[in-house]
């Protein structure tokens, strides 16, 4: 609790008084009224800066005050010595935030525009929403009436989305990320009403705080109804793709040492290729299955969360796969682990590319895929390599690499290095976003097999 300097709230309570229009006897009468103890003579020392009161007879001659005040005058009120904390806040930053969380109480997704608007008329802002697409092609706006879409590659807002940074437009629009933790869900569309500076550092902490809570709305309210995952689909999705991405964790995720981002393609069409990682203080766990069958895919997947949520080892995460599948499926899979304190890698592979590492911009030669399956009896020796600081590594799915283009060239692993090797400074969610488009474009547009890339940067405290 913060207590008011007891000089200073005496002059200011002096002021009040003056304000007041009571005699001293009347304050004293009041002030006695209350369960005040001194004298008439010790009051008005008091007020005139000669003597000094006890907290107690201070606040007691205060609230004497304010009571008169309240009938005379209006708001302005002499302060107490500790602060009070105001109820319901009636405008500011604080009303922002208040009025989205209780808008957003048991409020449909389709409604959270709405909800949004109220919290920016308390900031003195104009606010608009803009989602990206499935695909990850388009920054989709949830306002209605809103302008058209906004291409991620070619805009300023597309630029704040692949940055997950905040900037200014030419004609004065501040532009940030919208994020649910650190996973890029869209952007923010923000315009003072009231001509103040959009370059004040204050009103761009104001908005971030805004876009932190959204985020995590918008992914809340998305778990509950679909009207916001409509906005985001660009067309039809298929019942193999419906499953594979519900069975998927966020698209990024982070640690104070590693970040993780990762891309699957088609988004509409997606048949049979998932990731999964889980992130702790000691390490990060990561994998990826590839199969014909959906369902099969899922299964494997299910059963490695299952080990590895049991605390099992990495090869005896790589054996409840194996018993999983049981030979029914061909699924072809890796399972990695990486010690977030020593930065090595360890990683089983089945029939899978081997991780790809990129250090200082470059990638090192890349270890060939082992030719086995997973299997309930199978214990094999862990490959392994010790990350330096900075290092990212990026494990993908065989179709990524087997996509052709019209002439038949498929895409292969040099075109997976030129790329990470060019994006290694870019977040991982963004190198992942760029290497599948740059899939899709090898391939003229239209995907047949599953481009899946998963990529994590080690940077140790």
């Amino acid at each position: 609790m913060r207590f008011l300097p007891e000089e200073q709230q005496r002059r200011l309570l002096a002021a009040c008084y003056a304000r007041s229009h009571l005699t001293p006897e009347q304050l004293w009468m009041r002030y006695f009224a209350l369960g005040g103890s001194q004298g008439l003579l010790e009051l008005d020392a008091y007020l005139n800066g000669l003597t000094t009161l006890p907290r107690v007879d201070r606040d007691m001659l205060a609230h004497a005050v304010n009571e008169r005040l309240d009938e005379v005058a209006g708001p302005a009120r002499a302060p107490y010595s500790h602060s009070v904390r105001d109820g319901r806040p009636v405008r500011g930053p604080l009303k922002a935030l208040v009025d989205l969380l209780e808008g957003a109480h048991r409020a449909p997704p389709e409604r959270l525009p709405a909800v949004v608007a109220e919290a920016g008329r308390a900031l003195d802002l104009r606010i608009g929403v803009y989602l990206a697409d499935y695909d990850q092609r388009l920054l989709v706006p949830l306002r209605p009436g809103a302008d058209e879409e906004l291409a991620i590659d070619s805009s300023v807002a597309g630029d704040v989305f692949r940055s997950a940074g905040t900037t200014v437009s030419r004609d004065g629009t501040l532009w940030t990320v919208l994020l649910d933790g650190v996973e890029r869900l869209g952007v923010l569309e923000v315009v003072p009403l009231d001509g103040a500076d959009v370059d004040d550092p204050i009103l761009r902490e104001q908005c971030q705080w805004l876009a932190t809570l959204l985020g995590h709305l918008v992914t809340v309210t998305t778990q509950y109804g679909d009207g916001l995952d409509v906005q985001r689909r660009r067309r039809h999705r298929g019942s193999p793709a419906e499953l594979l991405w519900h069975s998927l964790p966020p698209l990024t995720g982070a640690t104070e040492r590693i970040v993780v981002g990762a891309s699957v393609q088609p988004a509409y069409d997606l048949r049979g290729t998932v990731f999964d990682y889980a992130l702790s203080e000691r390490r990060a766990q990561l994998a990826m299955f590839n199969g014909d069958a959906s369902s099969a895919v899922v299964n494997a997947l299910s059963a490695h969360r299952a080990a590895r949520r049991d605390g099992a080892s990495l090869p005896d995460q790589y054996a409840a796969v194996g018993a999983e599948l049981a030979g029914r499926h061909a699924v072809a899979g890796l399972v990695a682990e990486l010690d977030l304190h020593t930065g090595v890698l360890q990683w089983l592979d089945a029939g899978h590319p081997a991780p790809v590492v990129v250090r200082g911009g470059s990638a090192l030669p890349r270890v060939g895929p082992t030719p086995r399956q997973f299997a309930a009896d199978a214990r094999p020796r862990a490959t392994e390599v010790r990350l330096e600081p900075g290092d990212v590594v990026a494990v993908y799915s065989p179709g990524l690499v087997e996509t052709t283009d019209e002439g038949g060239e498929p895409f292969g692993h040099a075109r997976v290095a030129e790329h990470l090797e060019r994006g290694a400074e870019a977040l991982p969610p963004e190198i992942a976003r760029l290497v599948t488009r740059a899939v899709i474009g090898h391939s003229g547009g239209e995907l047949r097999h599953d481009a899946g890339i998963l990529v994590a940067r080690w940077q140790p405290r």
